[in-house]
């Protein structure tokens, strides 16, 4: 097994698969004054061939930290928003092959309320709730992307990643 520290999200370190925004604590350009405000184009996803957008929902329930497995789109971006905890997250960037590519792999905390928006071909998968015993997430993909572009492969025990958690 391959053992991964936790990294914070930061713009630098996540820039080559993505991007992030806080839509809890926005920033940027906006319109208007308090009492309504709205900030624009905060992040952009790519939408592949499609022209619709489907919301799902992931509801994560605490269990150990160890990747066993990851996947990745080969025509859409997919944007996560943890709603009500923090999570983990698993990314590697975009290779020319089906193999995980393990020793590239990262693992982000991503606080809740935080959008995150993954390139096209970035390896991830399911999250881990941290620090609470469940969360769920919004997801946002073209419609029908998990039959029509999601590309799944397990990992052999000896390549699953164990999540080590520096504050434990």
């Amino acid at each position: 097994m391959v053992e991964k520290k936790i990294k914070e999200l930061t713009k630098e370190s996540f820039k080559i698969y993505g991007d992030y925004a806080s839509m809890l604590e926005p920033q940027g350009v906006k319109f208007g004054t308090a009492p309504v405000e709205f900030f624009r184009d905060m992040l952009q996803m790519s939408l592949g061939n499609s022209n619709c957008v489907s919301f799902s929902l992931c509801r994560l329930e605490k269990r150990p930290f160890v990747i066993e497995a990851s996947e990745y789109h080969n025509f859409a971006g997919e944007m996560i928003i943890p709603l009500d905890g923090d999570i983990l997250m698993h990314v590697g960037p975009a290779v020319d092959t089906d193999e995980v590519p393990v020793e590239q792999i990262e693992i982000f905390r991503v606080p809740k309320g935080t959008a995150v928006c993954i390139r096209p071909g970035v390896w991830h998968q399911a999250a881990f709730a941290y620090g609470c015993d469940r969360v769920h997430i919004l997801v946002a993909l073209p419609e029908r992307t998990y039959k029509t572009d999601c590309h799944l492969f397990p990992l052999a025990p000896e390549k699953q990643i164990r999540i080590i958690d520096q504050a434990e």
